[in-house]
């Protein structure tokens, strides 16, 4: 049985970790969807896809279910949505998610949806891990050693600490 998880994974933290493992212990394979793949540079989505597909490749390749990591460009039409991620990944036969409208979306569309209880939701969370990250404080306890490295490599903490020095536009996309 191949399972499906999608995530923003800004960054891939210890509660997604937990989540992942667990659903590695009830599939054959796991594909895991890099929601908003077309997001990064803002203080919401500072890291790009590749980041994310490296940071998620890297913190599950020891798990014991292949897994393919698939980015997703996010579709504003929540109608078509489902057949948009189901154009986009291997096909699968069970969908995790926590979030409501995720949830709901495939449902409707006749796909199973499994739920599973977040995991220390009170620290890991992305809002909270990018905030320590802008302020200085201890975020690399709270993620995979892989993704460590990562944001290492790509200097992924000065990058949210400039985003988040600059106005309120941060978050809009740059007109080219």
């Amino acid at each position: 049985m191949r399972g499906f998880y999608i995530g923003r994974y800004q960054p891939f933290h210890d509660g997604h970790r937990h989540m992942v493992e667990e659903i590695a212990a009830e599939v054959d394979e796991l594909v895991l969807g890099i929601g908003s793949a077309g997001d990064s540079h803002t203080t919401r989505n500072p890291f790009t896809a590749g980041e994310r597909v490296m940071m998620v490749t890297k913190a599950v390749e020891e798990l014991d279910a292949t897994t393919y990591v698939v980015p997703i460009e996010d579709l504003d039409r929540n109608s078509v949505w489902v057949s948009h991620v189901q154009s986009m990944t291997p096909r699968f036969d069970v969908a995790y998610s926590n979030n409501p409208l995720v949830v709901r979306l495939f449902e409707e569309a006749g796909v199973e949806v499994r739920q599973s209880p977040m995991f220390r939701r009170d620290v890991l969370e992305g809002t909270e891990l990018r905030e320590r990250m802008i302020r200085g404080r201890d975020w690399e306890d709270l993620v995979p050693d892989a993704v460590v490295d990562v944001i290492r490599e790509v200097d992924g903490v000065e990058r949210i600490r400039r985003i988040a020095e600059t106005d309120s536009l941060a978050d809009e996309p740059l007109d080219q």
